[in-house]
């Protein structure tokens, strides 16, 4: 979507000045064929009207010439027109002559005209014209192709200025074929154009170039105006209001034009650079202490780039750079010293940056990629993948994108296309994990953990899906969904006879914003016949820091409708004594951490033996989690711990399995787990999540 916006973005601003020029070169042609076209109707009208009426008066001299035969009567004819004249033989030779001979005739007819009215080139309808020399300044140097110099508008011999208002004569030749072609006539006309007539050809030759220049000056006062807005609304969108400098979209626009434009031997990194901890210094200060901040920040990255490179604010705490580097271990000293100055831009303070980078190369070959391919908007959106890896950690760090991160993003793209699937086709499986008396080896109670069996990933740990799950809010489909197999478990056991105990459901936090809850919870059980004692509600300690209020209301909704309810990974955090005066539960899970070395010094011992005895006086019953070895067990049977769950014990197990140790109601000959049992019980009960 990002990218086909900037393209867009590109595409208005150059389709706009293309039109525009199109656009000024249309109205320049429009008008100039106006005025050409104006220019040879007015020429047209002149010669056709006037010299066809000259014509039309010789056609009729002509024709008593040709009816007359003898020369001393047609001579008579000739000189009653009035009008210089030559009479040529076949051969061109001059037989009769009145006046002077100044025709440009055919053996000087390539003539070049520099500033002349009209050309002789334009022949009337029935005789051949040519030009007077009277007023003409020919240059006769080339034989070959004569000049025309000049051309003077001659009246009477005198030369016409037009400023005076004169009717301008101007003298031409016509020549006419007489007698059946045994001889030519050349006869002197005079072609007369009014003043008027001239005066209002040139007023409307004025008035279309005067609309011309009006046309192309407004369109080029309003081209300037609209450049000017342009720059103006470019810079608006180009500009971060906190640094008054480089944005995002700036970054993906400039960025891309700039890889285009780079040479072959320059290599380009993204980096996705964010201030750790913004949040609190704005907190602590100000929002206008933290803008100020920012700004600074952005100053310093702005400086440490050169012109092939970019430094822009992308928004609250983030900043993107564009950098060229040479090879991996150059950018990375390159950012951490970036880091170092940016952490002492506060005399009081000193700031943390995490940086995630993307070198443009194929990650596999160490090649370059085409940088005039790259989507700048991907490849940053990989560095801020980068860059997550670090978030876990307050201090400074530098992360670069590699094939893993690749490979676990395609995971979570995988995770996400199947979720759905995998509900309808049942590929989540319930595992039961028993929890005893310590006392008396005696089944006591179960929890339910999921396992995802898909045909298409084999057995996925729930370390693979949970976090995505709670990540992308598919967990509240996954609680629903082993809420009701458990339900539905316990339904069919009842009925098959067997003595069933309470299992534990765990319920994410996520769940704890939607106000009937509990109405869900009870929905769900008693539509698959189980009754509520026997399912156990599990929540994990850190979801009792949100909405107190709605979490009590829960609770107590819960309980009232027959569920016990547990608090999981107690002594995990670090305000679980609060918890337990604010919220009346029914059993404390005690978290593994908690135990796991109580032989060392001593200290451990007091905690726990503490911890269960003030879980009895609020009338709760204990469990232990992650027990694995006699010496826990040991102890914790003398302390009064109600239930142990743990590899000591038992493993989770599908419930064809569980079923058999229901009905033995007791364990089997134990076994020592394996190393990789033990760190998948570990992580079992270190991730509450991920059962």
């Amino acid at each position: 979507m990002a990218r086909s916006h900037r393209k867009k973005m590109l595409k208005l601003r150059k389709t706009h000045r293309v039109l525009s020029g199109l656009f000024v070169c249309f109205l320049i042609l429009i008008m100039i064929f106006l005025s050409m076209s104006s220019a040879f109707v007015f020429i047209t009208y002149v010669f056709e009207t006037k010299c066809r009426a000259e014509e039309e008066k010789i056609t009729y001299l002509v024709k008593d010439y040709n009816v007359v035969r003898d020369d001393s009567d047609a001579a008579s004819i000739l000189e009653d027109y009035e009008n210089d004249y030559m009479i040529l033989d076949r051969n061109g030779n001059i037989i009769s002559l009145s006046g002077s001979d100044t025709c440009l005739r055919n053996d000087k007819e390539h003539i070049a005209f520099t500033s002349t009215f009209f050309s002789y080139a334009i022949s009337s309808n029935h005789y051949t014209m040519y030009p007077d020399t009277e007023n003409l300044l020919i240059d006769t140097s080339e034989e070959e192709c004569p000049v025309l110099v000049d051309f003077n508008y001659i009246n009477d011999g005198k030369k016409v200025d037009i400023q005076s208002g004169e009717d301008i004569r101007i003298p031409y030749w016509l020549e006419i074929p007489v007698r059946e072609g045994e001889q030519t006539l050349l006869i002197r006309c005079e072609l007369t154009v009014k003043f008027m007539e001239l005066m209002f050809f040139i007023v409307f030759m004025g008035v279309i170039s005067l609309i011309l220049i009006i046309i192309i000056a407004a369109f080029v006062i309003n081209y300037i105006r609209e450049s000017i807005d342009k720059t103006r609304l470019k810079k608006l969108v180009f500009m971060d209001p906190i640094s008054n400098d480089h944005n995002w979209m700036y970054f993906l626009i400039e960025g891309e034009a700039r890889l285009k434009k780079a040479r072959p031997s320059v290599k380009y990194a993204v980096v996705s650079l964010v201030f750790v901890k913004y949040r609190n210094f704005v907190l602590c200060h100000s929002i206008e202490e933290g803008e100020e901040k920012l700004s600074d920040v952005f100053r310093l990255l702005d400086g440490e780039t050169d012109d092939q490179e970019i430094a822009s604010h992308t928004g609250s705490s983030n900043f993107a750079l564009l950098l060229k580097y040479e090879d991996k271990d150059s950018l990375e000293k390159r950012l951490w010293d970036i880091i170092e100055k940016l952490g002492k831009t506060d005399d009081h303070h000193h700031f943390n940056f995490h940086a995630g980078v993307v070198l443009l190369e194929d990650a596999a070959s160490g090649k370059k990629f085409k940088l005039s391919n790259v989507d700048l908007d991907r490849e940053y959106n990989n560095a801020c993948n980068a860059r997550i890896a670090g978030e876990d950690n307050d201090d400074s760090s530098v992360y670069f994108f590699d094939e893993k991160l690749v490979e676990d993003q395609k995971w979570i793209d995988s995770v996400h296309e199947s979720q759905e699937k995998a509900v309808e086709n049942e590929e989540f499986k319930v595992y039961y994990q028993p929890k005893y008396d310590p006392r008396t080896d005696e089944l006591r109670g179960a929890e339910a953990l999921i396992r995802w069996i898909s045909p298409e990933f084999g057995f996925v740990p729930p370390g693979k899906f949970i976090p995505i799950f709670e990540q992308n809010g598919f967990i509240t489909e996954i609680d629903h969904y082993m809420l009701r197999h458990v339900a539905k478990d316990q339904k069919k056991w009842l009925d098959e006879g067997y003595e069933c105990v309470p299992v534990s459901v765990n319920i994410s936090r996520a769940h704890f914003i939607e106000n009937d809850l509990a109405d869900q919870i009870r929905k769900i059980v008693e539509d698959e016949g189980c009754p509520t004692s026997l399912i156990e509600i599990e929540l994990t300690e850190s979801a009792f820091f949100d909405d107190k209020k709605a979490m009590l209301n829960t609770i107590s909704k819960l309980q009232s409708f027959g569920f016990a309810v547990s608090m999981d990974d107690f002594g995990s955090g670090y305000s679980s004594l609060n918890s337990l005066k604010d919220l009346p539960l029914d059993v404390l899970k005690l978290d593994s951490g908690f135990f796991r070395d109580i032989s060392t010094d001593g200290r451990g011992e007091i905690v726990v033996s503490e911890a269960i005895r003030l879980a009895k006086n609020l009338n709760m019953k204990i469990v232990a989690e992650g027990v694995e070895v006699k010496e826990q067990v040991d102890f914790l049977a003398s302390e009064g711990c109600d239930m142990i769950q743990g590899y000591y014990y038992a493993k989770p197990m599908p419930g064809e399995e569980y079923l058999d140790k229901m009905v033995r109601n007791g364990i089997p000959e134990r076994e020592e787990p394996t190393p990789e049992e033990k760190g998948a019980d570990e992580n079992e009960q270190n991730s509450p999540e991920a059962e």
